[in-house]
């Protein structure tokens, strides 16, 4: 177990350097040469670096302490240490970095300056660090107010663009805001992973055939629940079971195919999944368990 816990602190390390040196690279070879700024404590930053005469690595760490303070009670020790350490290592990997001028297109500079920043971020909020602290502020603001961290982080980037607007240029901050959006969608992507995941309640009077159609046809694992139903147009009824099931985004289409040629008139509830871990969620089937799944509908008359 020591080991494995060992292996595991290696291993989020490496993802937080690997986390920052991306978000260096968008830094310094998009967005810092041609004047753009990203959102929340890095582009109050990159905004400071415009107006004073003081090298943007220095100011990030001086930016971020009143946040870093901040989180000293909010976020737990773990994760403070290892954002100091985060912090502390993007701004010296920013002193470092030299890059030649990659492009001039603005939009390519905004595209691409998110995608690696959005990357970099992401990675390290993966493996428990925090790179920029409007987060910290968005869960002390929370836990106080109870205003969600993400309404928090959007109107500090609201008041950031606007201030953007008014001391350096319309266009810029126009800009500044289409890299923030590609850097919070590659932050979830990163997060929550390529795969997006859908899951499914369902009660049917031909639960079992739903059942092997869901193992077997979808590729899925599911969970049956017993359970009594309520009043409904046809009175009080009986036990019933309840299938618990999550799919891929890609299979929603096939799974309604499914669940329509073995009953129509299923209880389904779709709701999404934000993260899953282990079970079975997709994997190969002998082709005569299909067959036999098929001779067992029409056999049901379906």
């Amino acid at each position: 177990m020591k080991k494995k816990a060992i292996l595991n602190f290696i291993k989020e390390y490496i993802q937080i350097i690997i986390g920052i040196l991306l978000a260096s690279i968008g830094l310094k070879a998009f967005l810092l040469p041609n004047g753009f700024l990203d959102g929340g404590v890095t582009g109050i930053a990159i905004l400071l670096s415009e107006k004073i005469s003081l090298d943007i690595a220095i100011i990030l760490i001086l930016v971020s302490i009143p946040f870093l303070i901040l989180g000293a009670f909010t976020i737990s020790k773990e994760i403070l240490i290892k954002s100091i350490i985060s912090i502390v290592l993007l701004s010296i990997s920013i002193s470092l970095e030299s890059f030649p001028i990659i492009t001039e297109d603005k939009l390519l500079i905004a595209i691409f300056g998110g995608l690696f920043l959005g990357a970099g971020i992401g990675l390290s909020i993966r493996n428990g660090s925090v790179l920029d602290g409007s987060e910290i502020l968005g869960i002390f603001i929370y836990e106080k107010f109870g205003v969600t961290i993400g309404k928090t982080i959007l109107l500090f980037n609201i008041v950031l663009f606007g201030i953007t607007a008014l001391l350096i240029s319309k266009e810029i901050a126009m800009y500044s805001i289409l890299t923030y959006i590609i850097t919070a969608k590659v932050i979830d992507l990163v997060i929550e992973g390529f795969e997006d995941f859908i899951g499914f309640t369902i009660i049917s009077r031909k639960a079992e055939l739903v059942e092997k159609g869901l193992t077997q046809k979808i590729g899925v694992g599911v969970t049956v629940y017993k359970g009594v139903s309520g009043y409904g147009t046809s009175g009080q009824q009986n036990e019933t079971r309840i299938i618990h099931t999550i799919v891929n985004r890609i299979d929603i289409r096939k799974t309604y195919r499914l669940l329509e040629k073995i009953d129509n008139n299923a209880f389904v509830i779709e709701f999404d999944v934000n993260n899953v871990k282990g079970g079975v969620l997709q994997r190969y089937f002998n082709p005569n368990k299909r067959t036999k799944l098929a001779s067992e509908i029409r056999q049901q008359n379906i």
